[in-house]
């Protein structure tokens, strides 16, 4: 197994712990505009999609009314996040030990416009050499463009990171990339995170520790 050179993290559901705040804002926002949806369809179909699938895919519709609606969405989320309470101290706490280490990387399908207000709220921007958000790539996950454009930033092989992951198209993205995939167990059922090379219950010094020493 190659040393580890590099920690990368989803955002949300990941290194913010906000799916329900996500499902909250989606679903009222859906119920505004004419179909409902559950908190069962959201996290069955929708948990760590991209805006356009999420948005465009229930609402059917696309051009000017979905960039609208996205921009309203965000907006929603950067109020709603804006404190960074979304990051609980133990997350806190393993990021700031991990960039004492190696470089530490954001790999998100969230606009750069709702990461970077509660990274910089949780007091975590200093401790980020790179952050890799939808407005930087063409295709989100399942698509593995966010954690090779994060490779090439940081200068590494992918079989010398690790990406922690929450939801099924996260976990496929980072393996296709050919990073080591630890899913973090919460947002969705264990079982649709079987193709992760490890499940945690959380992320904390510890585990980070136990990774970077190799083991």
């Amino acid at each position: 197994m190659a040393t580890v050179r590099a920690l990368m993290f989803d955002f949300n559901g990941t290194l913010s712990h906000d799916e329900p705040l996500l499902c909250a804002i989606y679903r009222e926002l859906f119920a505004r505009h004419g179909r409902p949806l559950t908190e069962e369809q959201y996290y069955s179909g929708f948990a760590g999609l991209t805006e356009e699938a999420i948005v465009g895919g229930w609402l059917g519709i696309d051009g000017p009314l979905l960039g609208s609606l996205i921009a309203e969405r965000i907006e929603s989320y950067a109020v709603a996040a804006a404190d960074g309470s979304t990051v609980t101290e133990p997350l806190r706490e393993a990021v700031h030990y991990a960039a004492t280490r190696v470089p530490v990387a954001i790999v998100s399908g969230a606009f750069r416009a709702e990461i970077l207000p509660v990274v910089e709220a949780a007091g975590l921007s200093v401790a980020l050499t790179a952050v890799v958000a939808a407005d930087d790539v063409k295709h989100g996950k399942p698509h593995p463009a966010g954690y090779l454009l994060a490779l090439d930033r940081l200068g590494v092989g992918a079989d010398a990171a690790i990406a922690f992951e929450d939801t099924e198209v996260g976990i496929a993205s980072a393996k296709t990339a050919g990073l080591r995939c630890l899913a973090v167990r919460g947002t969705l059922p264990e079982s649709r995170l079987m193709a992760a090379d490890e499940i945690v219950d959380g992320i904390d010094v510890a585990l980070v520790e136990r990774l970077l020493d190799g083991n």
